[in-house]
């Protein structure tokens, strides 16, 4: 009984071990995906900051006007002047519709409880 323990042990060991081995290198290799990963997010954000310098860049007012201009007869697009917004008191909005009223309720003031009240 006592050499089935010891055998039984040892196979518990040698299983743990093997169990410990795999899990070393399956969290190494999570380890290195989550660098990669890193890495890759790092790229993304560069990319995108050079992307929005273009777009800054490209979007300027004054390039933007002189594109207007020598595209004007193609395009037809005048440049943005102050005058050339309105004010909000200038928009008309639509009336509110009134519906008519179909089932009218009469009120009356016999029981007001306010001339209940009085002396």
């Amino acid at each position: 009984m006592r050499s089935f323990l010891y055998i039984f042990s040892a196979l518990a060991v040698v299983a743990l071990g093997f169990w410990a081995y795999r899990e070393n290198y399956t969290t190494q290799e999570a380890m290195r995906e989550v660098r990669d990963l890193h890495r890759e997010i790092g790229t993304a954000h560069e990319r995108l900051q050079v992307l929005r310098a273009e777009w800054a860049y490209l979007n300027r007012p004054d390039r933007l006007r002189d594109l207007a201009e020598l595209n004007f007869e193609r395009l037809r697009l005048l440049p943005l002047m102050p005058d050339a917004f309105g004010k909000v008191a200038q928009i008309a909005y639509p009336a509110a519709p009134l519906f008519p009223i179909t089932n009218p309720i009469e009120v009356s003031s016999d029981n007001d409880p306010a001339e209940e009240d009085q002396p």
